[in-house]
């Protein structure tokens, strides 16, 4: 039976970029570092944000942008604290996309690897519990 998600992994081709990045934006902890004598495929890092464990690894960089992405919940009062620590790194933020009331509020931006993240303020029992009222008031 599945317990819980493990850990998650990106291929990023800059290991010490992408450091910056989760520690400047997540406050990520390193906790491991292979150095060049790696026991994986290539070296990597491993970090710590709360309990979650992400991993990172020396690679090729995704050859496109997509939607598919991975969300971080935030609280709605530190949107803007979280903003301005992606500005300060130059990463790329994509315009907020339209959002019904009582959805949250999300901020999207990528690495210089493709990948997407999502800083987002909301649940999923407030999402489903917005989504059932528009659905009634429709009816």
């Amino acid at each position: 039976m599945i317990e819980d998600i493990s850990h998650i992994t990106f291929t990023v081709s800059d290991l010490d970029r992408m450091t910056d990045i989760l520690e400047t934006v997540f406050d990520a902890k390193e906790v491991y570092a292979s150095g060049e004598k790696p026991f994986s495929h290539s070296p990597e890092k491993f970090f710590t944000i709360g309990d979650l464990w992400i991993a990172i690894m020396q690679g090729k960089s995704l050859s496109e942008r997509t939607y598919n992405h991975v969300a971080f919940k935030i609280r709605d009062e530190d949107v803007d604290l979280y903003l301005e620590r992606i500005r300060s790194l130059g990463l790329d933020l994509m315009p907020p996309r339209p959002r019904v009331e009582g959805e949250g509020r999300s901020i999207y931006f990528h690495d210089a690897d493709n990948h997407l993240f999502e800083l987002h303020a909301g649940t999923l029992a407030e999402r489903l519990d917005t989504y059932s009222r528009l659905k009634e008031a429709a009816e």
